[in-house]
């Protein structure tokens, strides 16, 4: 486990058409921020949600309009310093059936999304290859 402390608070907002997990690191890496976490509330028109299994991602596209209730991850950087964000989302339909899963390329922002970008002060998040799970995982320590 590593402690750290709170840093900057970075505030964002995301426009109709953008790539969700493109615009989501694109804010970050215009923060500056390589250790930290992130919450997101808005809208999609449309959403691919990744779900881990047997060492790959499994995606299930979704048609929109769509309600993120609850969109989170972190912020890390990897052995060669290139930021990496882990977005994980929760979506809603017209009718309030839910459906989650990890953020994958072509969610696309509907009228607008809000980003909430906070820093961690004091902590080296770094996220490593495994070779078990073909996954770049979180390094404490």
């Amino acid at each position: 486990m590593l402690k750290g402390k709170t840093g900057r608070v970075f505030f964002s907002r995301l426009f109709e058409g953008e790539d969700l997990a493109e615009a989501i690191k694109k804010r970050v890496e215009e923060s500056g921020v390589k250790a930290g976490f992130f919450l997101l509330i808005g809208s999609l028109k449309d959403a691919v949600l990744g779900y881990y299994k047997s060492g790959q991602y499994k995606t299930t596209r979704l048609e929109g309009p769509l309600e993120i209730a609850s969109c989170m991850g972190n912020i890390a950087v990897d052995e060669n310093g290139e930021v990496m964000v882990h977005a994980h989302v929760v979506v809603s339909n017209e009718d309030g059936e839910a459906f989650g899963g990890h953020v994958m390329k072509d969610s696309h922002v509907s009228a607008t999304a809000e980003l909430v970008i906070v820093e961690a002060k004091g902590v080296n998040l770094q996220r490593v290859f495994d070779e078990k799970t073909g996954l770049k995982l979180l390094k404490l320590g």
